[in-house]
């Protein structure tokens, strides 16, 4: 979605390819007849002679691919260690010899990052009970 105060909306877009692929304009001229520099004009001409008006719309900016993800064995000791030690990002990168910064990028991934639903001392998952009124479960014998 392109911000407000943005030159080319996908409309505009659609327009700057337009002039250039469909009624042969010369690039800078419908660069400066829409306020754009000549590469971005001619990107824009480009995705439309390959995609058509799907290819106006604005794209993810997320790469395809990480070149250095933590491999899936290191992943397994993190996720080992938070359970079965329930250690944490420090003392998790000392035993594993990684840098804090990247097991709490893992936990985060794995959405171990915090233990609020497991007790500290047993591991066991914590189990609560709420009820409508105040006292509901009282017992008396």
């Amino acid at each position: 979605m392109s911000h407000a105060n943005a030159a080319l909306t996908p409309r505009q877009r659609l327009r700057v390819a337009r002039l250039v692929v469909d009624h042969g304009w010369p690039v800078s001229r419908a660069a400066e007849q829409f306020n754009c520099s000549w590469p971005t004009a001619k990107r824009w001409a480009a995705r439309y002679a390959a995609m058509g008006e799907a290819g106006m719309a604005d794209r993810s900016s997320r790469p395809y691919r990480v070149a250095n993800r933590t491999p899936q064995q290191l992943v397994r000791k993190v996720v080992h260690l938070r359970w079965k030690q329930r250690l944490g990002p420090v003392a998790i990168g000392a035993k594993l010899a990684m840098p804090a910064s990247t097991v709490h990028a893992v936990l985060v991934r794995c959405r171990l990052n915090r233990l609020h639903h497991v007790d500290k001392r047993t591991g066991e998952v914590i189990r609560r009970y709420e009820h409508v009124t105040p006292g509901a479960m009282i017992h008396v014998d």
